[in-house]
């Protein structure tokens, strides 16, 4: 037990350097947060005495020389107690835990916050005085990182004025933390939005590190200057310069700051890194949840008193309060959207070239939203990039192709025939074209299917037919082991001379059959019971084509053979999907012969020639 009399060294109720491992490797990053926990301590210490006394001094100083660091606060102060207080609070356990609740417990007074500095310094001296017990006198607390410590009274003429002073003697191995620029740096970066100055005085210069109130608090004499202002602001505290700024000032939730609109498009898996203070003190600058995940196209910068922080203080605390703010933002997010529509559609069309990426993610969820955007929001159709009212209004039924590599396959034959399509391929088109019905009643939207677009074609007549009967007999032969029938029809353009029709179920039927032929006898049985009957893939060949009329009238069945691998190929080439092993063998089969058949008729032409 401690002898309250005494200047003698104690030990900790834990060892300290395992309390300092645990600190530097499991609550906090980097040893760059000790700047802030000293900021952190100081501040609650001059709010508590202004409670107490609005005419008291707010000045916090930061001096560095060759001992180490120095900072005083005029603030509250403490007493003895409040130092024992103090040591019992974090000699209570070493474990994360109970080091978790104690640093949110003290969250704001002399607890486990100071220790984050043993992460930088051999020695931590504290020397205070408490202004709400003006009899009671001055206290000293002394504790090295050996795990010793000692607590002391002063005499009167120690410390005669209310305040607390700690110094920071660095360790070996730390003192690059204590360099002037580091330390005004770090003092600027966590504390840059406080409400009470901060000077760091380097011996030669003395820097303030502060500047409030924060530009979003400020007058300025115009929208357009107040604009300008903030996205200045957002330049030196992000790092880019934003495409567009919107203001959040959400009261009920305790909100003040900005969002700044990146200005490349973003990754939607990155739901965005924002600058969080807390009160005026930064949590983090990479801090994570803020926003939907649909938000991915901005970056915050705000300032809150209502969000609850992690024990680190380097996050944000999920809970009910964060989960009410998230969706709050959203709201702000959206309605500012939906002002551009209204009243700025320039500045909308400049976002929107940017990010409709990001505009189509909130649509998706929120159908009004959707509504507005109509006009503005775009996607690929046969018809080029049309909104998606021009789509809703021009095509009585809206059929989609699944997948990009379907639309390009089809697009231009498609288009040819008058047939419109839309790609539902790319990331949220497909959502927010079947989400049109609801909110544009009438509007019917299909899946492309193959049997749609086979009937889009022109049949050929039946001498025409006739004539081809039995170039299409033997195609169809050579393709039925491969799972593809082939039919015969006349379309544009002619330079296409095949094209290759699948559906999502003859594809799984393929993998189904391709797997089932190399299982064991039980798991082929089982494969075989999920064989399905929907119409297999076809190969249409297109009787305009001056190519496949020519082949009706070959008469060598090898070369025919090879002519129809060929098409195949080329077809399946067109479809832009991935090849199976067996049409990848059967290209190069088919390449390999039809360059032989080539240069064997070369070399026949040749000689001929010669004899002639």
């Amino acid at each position: 037990m401690l002898d309250k009399r005494s200047g003698n060294a104690h030990s900790f109720q834990v060892d300290l350097r395992g309390l300092v491992d645990l600190l530097s490797h499991h609550l906090y990053s980097s040893p760059r947060v000790y700047v802030r926990e000293l900021l952190q301590n100081a501040v609650d210490a001059v709010t508590a005495r202004q409670r107490m006394d609005p005419t008291a001094s707010t000045a916090i100083r930061i001096t560095l020389d060759e001992a180490g660091l120095r900072i005083d606060d005029p603030g509250i102060g403490l007493t003895e107690a409040d130092v024992h207080r103090f040591l019992a609070t974090i000699g209570r356990s070493s474990k994360r835990d109970d080091l978790e609740g104690a640093r949110r417990e003290f969250l704001g007074q002399f607890g486990i916050g100071l220790l984050a500095c043993f992460t930088v310094a051999e020695r931590i001296q504290v020397i205070s005085r408490s202004a709400a017990v003006p009899d009671a006198p001055g206290i000293e607390w002394l504790a090295a990182s050996d795990g010793t410590y000692s607590v002391r009274r002063l005499e009167p003429d120690e410390r005669a004025v209310p305040g607390t002073t700690v110094r920071l003697t660095p360790r070996a191995g730390a003192e690059r933390w204590f360099a002037p620029d580091v330390v005004i740096d770090l003092a600027r970066d966590f504390g840059s939005l406080l409400p009470y100055e901060v000077t760091v005085d380097t011996g030669g210069r003395t820097i303030r590190t502060t500047d409030s109130p924060p530009v979003w608090d400020r007058s300025y004499d115009s929208a357009a200057a107040r604009r300008a202002a903030l996205i200045e602001y957002g330049e030196g505290a992000l790092g880019f310069t934003a495409l567009d700024v919107v203001e959040l000032d959400v009261e009920l939730a305790g909100i003040r700051g900005a969002a700044y609109v990146l200005p490349q498009p973003a990754n939607p898996a990155d739901s965005g890194r924002h600058r969080v203070y807390l009160k005026g003190m930064l949590l983090n600058d990479a801090t994570t949840g803020l926003l939907p995940e649909w938000a991915f196209f901005v970056r915050c910068v705000i300032d809150t008193d209502t969000l609850r922080p992690t024990a680190s203080r380097e996050g944000l605390y999920e809970d009910e309060t964060l989960v009410a703010v998230r969706e709050a933002l959203g709201v702000r997010l959206r309605d500012w959207l939906t002002g551009l529509a209204a009243q700025e559609p320039q500045r909308l069309a400049a976002f929107l070239a940017v990010h409709s990426l990001g505009v189509k993610a909130m649509a998706r969820h929120d159908a009004e939203l959707f509504r507005i955007m109509l006009p503005y929001l775009t996607l690929e159709t046969t018809d080029g990039q049309v909104t998606f009212a021009e789509v809703a209004r021009k095509y009585p039924v809206v059929r989609i192709t699944p997948t990009v590599e379907e639309f390009r396959q089809i697009a231009t034959i498609a288009s040819a025939h008058g047939m419109a399509v839309v790609n539902g391929g790319y990331t949220y088109d497909g959502e927010l074209v079947a989400l049109l019905p609801d909110v544009m009643p009438g509007v019917v939207v299909e899946e492309l299917g193959s049997d749609v677009v086979t009937a889009a074609l022109d049949p050929v007549d039946s001498a025409n037919e006739l004539a081809m009967a039995g170039f299409m007999a033997m195609a169809r032969s050579t393709l039925d082991p491969l799972g593809c029938d082939v039919i015969l029809r006349a379309f544009f353009p002619a330079s296409v001379s095949a094209l290759h029709l699948d559906s999502r179920e003859a594809r799984n039927e393929r993998t189904r059959a391709e797997i089932a032929a190399d299982a064991d006898d039980l798991w082929a049985e089982i494969l075989g019971a999920l064989k399905s009957d929907k119409p297999r893939a076809q190969l249409v060949l297109n009787h305009r084509s001056p190519v496949v009329r020519r082949l009706a009238t070959i008469s060598d069945p090898a070369l025919l053979v090879t002519a129809v691998e060929a098409l195949y190929g080329q077809a399946l080439l067109m479809t832009h999907r991935p090849l199976r092993s067996v049409d990848t063998a059967l290209l190069n089969r088919a390449f390999d012969e039809l360059l032989g058949w080539a240069a064997q008729n070369v070399t026949e032409s040749t000689e001929q020639d010669g004899q002639a």
